[in-house]
């Protein structure tokens, strides 16, 4: 497949930026924690002081942007033909570079409402961004310059079929590896190379390879893991050797399982579509692991990824009401009255920022008691499927046609 760079007449110049911004501050999908939490001074119980910075027209992508060393990285489709990536001054928003590969997919007709663009949100590390492309690629770019570094199509690689739905997966990057779900599996790649290290929970590829969560790192009784959730399954990956710790199969209508799942106490949250709720409890044994379910619940969610506050799980529903459930009982807490289909939302102590598919920001308190919503904007008319993302006081949201810069005092 034919890759192609442009390089622009921009690509360097950089314009000095705060030392704050000059880290990653949102590396990869869900931020720095991959759990949708930060830690910022407090932030504002209202949006009187937020204000549009700079604004840049793009084609269509569900990926959330990515902000590292004074740069904002995004992804787009273009004609129905393209995958391009560019990189944004933070400050400014000007182009300082992009990069773009053929590209495109048709997904199955149910579900084509919601679009055949890119979908996966990149990570960043260093001086090195990974972008998945919808064709089942990962290809690795020079964050200063765009240049592609390397790249792998895991169709070829491995003899699967392009996956129904795309890539979905958003990388993961510990330590010197890559870890993907890609290929009708779960991958583990060299970061620096893209070359394989293993690849597991293989189940031939096709509409059952098509992967829509993502995997997390997590300590859970002690041993380092990964917690991934295929479309039927959630397991407990040991990430230097591959091999399955743990296992249980989730039900999930049409293989749904969509949302990262929630690690707490030695146990894995999760929700699947026109399902429940489900809380998976690990046991350990010496080196032997298990897991078994400890409650399901009735709340059912859907593409929307939870966050957790103490005891509580934060979770939207595929109704658009956000429901409070504790973990430790499988009870539900609370639920609210109806928001947008989707919700990609940020914590930052008490307060719970989210933005709904329909453009609308929501400020809520976290709060387990009831449901407490300080403020709420309309800032679009257009969809917003991508994840929000956060650096000191600015907002990036992705627009399903722009790429905008708030500034929140």
């Amino acid at each position: 497949m034919r890759l192609l760079l442009l390089a622009l007449a921009g690509t360097c110049l950089t314009v000095a930026a705060p030392a704050d911004d000059r880290t990653a501050c949102w590396p990869q999908w869900r931020g720095p924690n991959r759990d949708g939490t930060i830690s910022e001074r407090t932030w504002p119980t209202d949006f009187r002081n937020l204000r549009e910075r700079w604004r840049v027209p793009l084609g269509p992508s569900y990926s959330g942007p990515i902000i590292s060393a004074g740069r904002v990285f995004t992804t787009e489709t273009v004609d129905k033909q393209r995958e391009v990536v560019r990189a944004f001054d933070q400050q400014t928003g000007r182009q300082l570079w992009q990069t773009e590969w053929e590209g495109a997919l048709r997904v199955p007709f149910f579900a084509r409402r919601n679009g055949d663009w890119i979908r996966s949100t990149p990570a960043v590390d260093g001086d090195a961004l990974y972008v998945g492309g919808i064709r089942d690629v990962l290809v690795c770019l020079d964050t200063s310059t765009g240049a592609v570094r390397w790249r792998v199509d895991f169709t070829e690689r491995y003899g699967t079929d392009v996956p129904s739905f795309g890539f979905v997966c958003s990388p993961l990057i510990v330590g010197e590896h890559l870890y993907v779900q890609a290929g009708g599996g779960f991958c583990k790649l060299d970061k620096r190379t893209g070359a394989s290290l293993w690849r597991v929970l293989d189940d031939g590829g096709g509409m059952l390879g098509s992967a829509f969560s993502s995997p997390v790192p997590a300590t859970i009784h002690g041993r380092p893991q990964l917690v991934v959730q295929t479309r039927l399954t959630l397991c407990g990956i040991d990430p230097d050797s591959g091999a399955t710790l743990w296992s249980h199969d989730v039900p999930a209508f049409r293989g749904m399982n969509i949302l990262t799942p929630l690690v707490y106490d030695n146990g894995v949250f999760t929700s699947t579509h026109r399902n429940k709720s489900f809380f998976y409890r690990v046991t350990r044994s010496g080196d032997d692991f298990d897991c078994e379910l400890a409650w399901e619940s009735k709340p059912q969610g859907y593409m929307s990824s939870p966050v957790l506050r103490g005891q509580h799980a934060y979770l939207p529903l595929g109704n658009g009401r956000l429901s409070c459930i504790d973990l430790a009982s499988g009870q539900e807490a609370w639920r609210s009255s109806a928001f947008g289909p989707y919700w990609s939302m940020i914590l930052n102590g008490s307060r719970l920022l989210a933005l709904d598919a329909k453009g609308e920001l929501i400020l809520v308190e976290a709060d387990p008691h009831e449901f407490r919503l300080l403020a709420r904007k309309r800032i679009t008319s257009d969809e917003t499927w991508a994840h929000l993302a956060i650096c000191g006081n600015q907002l990036f949201v992705r627009e399903l046609e722009a790429l905008v810069a708030y500034e929140w005092k």
